[in-house]
């Protein structure tokens, strides 16, 4: 069975066709993965806590599948157990996601590409902006809020004010995730108290140790405690945790660095007013940034040659998806005045492949399409099903 008959089935060829069409016409070809698929990568790359909304079974050996709850995973494994992977190529696809939401469906379409091995990476990023503008078309949605961001500009920034490691994987972790990030800055330019702590011990052998010195040395506690992990944390959390404490004990996040970081995150609005903000700060700021931002500039150059009208585009150096495996370019798009949940999403995820497997660095960036909202916000325009 072709992806297009069970939508010609219910009704729902002109959408569909229209999309995989375009899709095809870019260069793109259908993927079709497996419904089922191991759950490990999705745990992995997502956290334990997705586990709560998946739909898990186990197989005659033990190993934990599920169905799929997205196809981004699904189709980069595909590739990589391909005689393609390595090589540039691109996919498209169209299929059911199942996953718990709650009062709505489990089962749910999911549309999108995923372009894999491009080293061109600014005229891919504008592609794939451009490829997501045509599928909301393809619905009859023609004004859209895009919405960018790139969030390697944020790592790039951190690299380059020289902060302690644990501050950097502290910073960027809630960056991602948008948890508590303004507050964690604030908390982290203030100066541990002095009061004793019950791990003083602990923290004092851990002072100026890297993480890989810091595990070994939580495991072998908790190998002498008889305990896997503590109140639910793993050993790498824990280890995370008091890396975090003896690194307040030995001072603050310097001010001027909280500072730099508040005055980028400020940035936002038209891309090349923020290009020129960018360049200005890492000036005033003596920082060596000027290759991320000369990307965001080319990548802003090769959407305007694709059509887009980059004054319409909003970029913020603040904006994430909360997917902690995006390394670059990210954006969403919105219906016009009523865009609380995207309508199409995605970005740059070069480090995907590498942890799935892949033995050398493969380019990644993609999208996926919200294919109920877009047919939803089409039929009330008056698009045909």
């Amino acid at each position: 069975m072709t992806a297009i008959a069970p939508f010609r089935a219910t009704g729902s060829a002109v959408w569909a066709e229209t999309l995989l069409l375009s899709f095809a016409q870019a260069g793109y070809a259908l993927a079709e993965p497996e419904v089922l698929q191991p759950a490990e990568p999705f745990l992995d790359l997502s956290g334990e806590d997705i586990r709560k909304s998946l739909y898990l079974t186990t197989d005659a050996t033990g190993e934990e599948l599920c169905l799929r709850p997205d196809l981004t995973i699904p189709v980069a494994r595909k590739y990589l157990a391909s005689p393609q992977a390595g090589k540039a190529a691109g996919f498209s696809y169209l299929g059911p996601v199942f996953r718990y939401r709650g009062g709505a469906p489990s089962e749910f379409l999911q549309a999108g590409i995923e372009s894999f091995g491009r080293q061109d990476r600014p005229a891919a990023d504008a592609e794939m902006l451009a490829l997501a503008l045509e599928a909301a078309r393809a619905f009859g949605v023609n004004e859209v809020e895009i919405r960018t961001g790139d969030v390697a500009l944020f790592t790039t920034l951190i690299d380059a004010l020289g902060l302690y490691p644990v501050w950097r994987r502290r910073l960027i972790k809630d960056f991602n995730r948008k948890i508590s990030f303004e507050h964690d800055i604030e908390q982290l330019t203030v100066a541990s108290s002095a009061t004793r702590n019950e791990y003083e011990g602990v923290l004092a052998a851990l002072a100026g140790s890297d993480r890989k010195a810091a595990l070994a040395l939580v495991a072998d506690l908790m190998s002498i405690a008889g305990a896997s992990n503590v109140g639910g944390r793993t050993v790498a959390e824990i280890a995370d945790r008091f890396l975090e404490q003896s690194t307040l004990k030995a001072g603050a996040l310097p001010r001027d660095a909280r500072k730099i970081i508040k005055r980028f995150l400020a940035i936002s609005g038209d891309p090349r007013d923020a290009i020129t903000q960018l360049r200005s700060l890492a000036s005033d700021a003596g920082l060596n940034i000027d290759a991320v931002i000369d990307a965001l500039d080319s990548r802003v150059g090769f959407m305007a040659a694709r059509g887009i009208d980059v004054a319409q585009t909003r970029f913020s150096t603040s904006f994430g998806r909360g997917l902690d495996y995006y390394t670059g370019f990210e954006f969403e798009l919105h219906a016009k005045g009523n865009g609380i949940e995207p309508l199409v999403a995605g970005g740059r995820y070069d480090g995907l492949l590498q942890r799935l497997g892949s033995a050398t660095p493969i380019p990644a960036v993609g999208f996926s399409v919200w294919v109920e909202a877009l047919a939803k916000i089409g039929a009330s325009a008056g698009r045909p099903s």
